[in-house]
């Protein structure tokens, strides 16, 4: 399940006030997620919850849910 912070995060560098985000949410699906704004919100999300991400692990995500189970490996 996609935590309330990993969206927060995403929302605040899309810039928008509210989305439905799911553990199946693909950037395609989301208003404004390109290539720039990916690296955006890794970037974000590595310093939001203090964590490296390896090019290779960015790289396999296929989708949100992936990102918060990488985000949830990482910080335990």
């Amino acid at each position: 399940m996609v935590s309330d912070r990993l969206k927060r995060i995403i929302l605040v560098q899309l810039d928008l006030d509210d989305w439905d985000i799911s553990d199946t949410t693909t950037a395609s699906m989301i208003p404004g997620w390109d290539s720039l704004s990916h690296v955006k919100i890794v970037t974000a999300v590595e310093n939001e919850f203090k964590i490296r991400f390896q090019t290779r692990e960015i790289i396999r995500l296929k989708n949100v849910g992936e990102l918060q189970t990488l985000v949830d490996g990482k910080i335990q």
